[in-house]
């Protein structure tokens, strides 16, 4: 007979070699305190903390406010094309070591434009890493650019002016920050305006945000993806909606965790609306800021809902299928993920 520890074990296995996309990670959040540091020294910025102890004290948030705060501070280092290539260089060889095959990541150039780097810095040193990482480490990556809620529609649409020498190479748009005082219907026109140019969008709803705010991010902006999409679970008709219409969640346990959107993770939603019939996932969002990669992510909430391997194998399938990865690439993914699923289930 099985022990609890040895089931969590084979469950950690399991995540382990399931192949996976991520889709909610925002790439300035996966700086790590200790590069952080690293690029101040490099770059001359100063930063309040004197040593890496000091400044790991600081990811004790009582909310996004306070996270998001640490956040735009730590970005601060980032200051030439070099410094960009190294932070994604060094996510992907993260990502890929946890079986991330593709990688469709949110990147905020509104944070850098006020510090006064350019965008072609700024992509061309995220560009540089995805190709270099495409040959080293064969995972794929895309990139979503975000808006960011707290300032105005005006300023997200001149972010898709002004990175349209860029839009080629750019997977889609997307629009990200603090939900409170910043509801979807400020950015109705941004996001036609995206959709108008043939780009995929997502839009952060339903963290912090109300079930309503995400209702109307889907009947205003009617985004591709909803990203995080916790408070939907409170709405049994909202549930219905997202599972009929395959509008995929991007969910992430320990962001949600650390932020007190659900302080216990035995009480996510994310098993009910899976049951539900909705296209959940699970992803990392600031991997460094809440305590783990995406397989710490599949991990703990794993163990908090004591999902079994189908259900963690059905997560990892839906993060393909949740994808703007072409149909080839999908039926490649989830091919790989039965034949993980079936060498498990025959060394049980």
């Amino acid at each position: 007979m099985k022990t609890d520890r040895e089931d969590e074990g084979r469950r950690s296995d399991l995540v382990a070699q399931l192949p996976k996309v991520e889709l909610h990670v925002h790439l300035e959040g996966t700086l790590e305190p200790s590069m952080m540091l690293a690029l101040a020294g490099r770059n001359g910025v100063d930063l309040p903390w004197s040593s890496l102890e000091e400044l790991q004290r600081e990811y004790d948030f009582d909310g996004l406010e306070h996270f998001l705060k640490l956040l735009f501070l730590g970005a601060g280092v980032l200051r030439r094309r070099r410094d960009f290539h190294d932070l994604t260089y060094a996510y992907l060889s993260r990502a890929s070591a946890d079986g991330v095959t593709r990688t469709e990541m949110f990147f905020g150039p509104q944070t850098f434009l006020d510090t006064g780097v350019e965008i072609d810095e700024q992509l061309g040193g995220v560009f540089d890493a995805i190709e270099h990482a495409r040959t080293d480490l064969d995972i794929d990556a895309a990139v979503i650019l975000t808006a960011q809620r707290h300032r105005t529609e005006s300023a997200a649409m001149e972010l898709v002016d002004m990175t349209e020498s860029w839009h080629r190479r750019i997977l889609g748009f997307g629009l990200g920050g603090a939900e409170r005082g910043n509801p979807p219907s400020k950015f109705e026109q941004y996001f036609a305006r995206c959709r108008e140019l043939g780009l995929r969008t997502t839009i952060h709803a339903g963290e912090e945000g109300s079930a309503e705010n995400v209702r109307e991010a889907l009947e205003l902006c009617k985004p591709d993806r909803i990203d995080h999409g916790v408070a939907a679970a409170t709405d049994a008709n909202l549930v219905k909606q997202l599972a009929d219409e395959r509008i995929p969640l991007t969910m992430c346990p320990l962001s949600n965790q650390r932020l007190r959107v659900t302080p216990d993770l035995r009480e996510h939603p994310l098993l009910g609306l899976y049951r539900a019939g909705v296209l959940v996932t699970v992803n990392s969002d600031d991997p460094p800021y809440f305590g783990g990669y995406i397989n710490d992510n599949y991990r703990a909430i794993g163990s908090a809902l004591d999902l079994g391997p189908d259900q963690i194998a059905g997560l990892a399938r839906n993060s393909f299928s949740a994808s703007f990865a072409d149909a080839r690439t999908v039926a490649a993914g989830t091919a790989a993920i039965d034949d993980v699923v079936n060498d498990y289930l025959g060394s049980v």
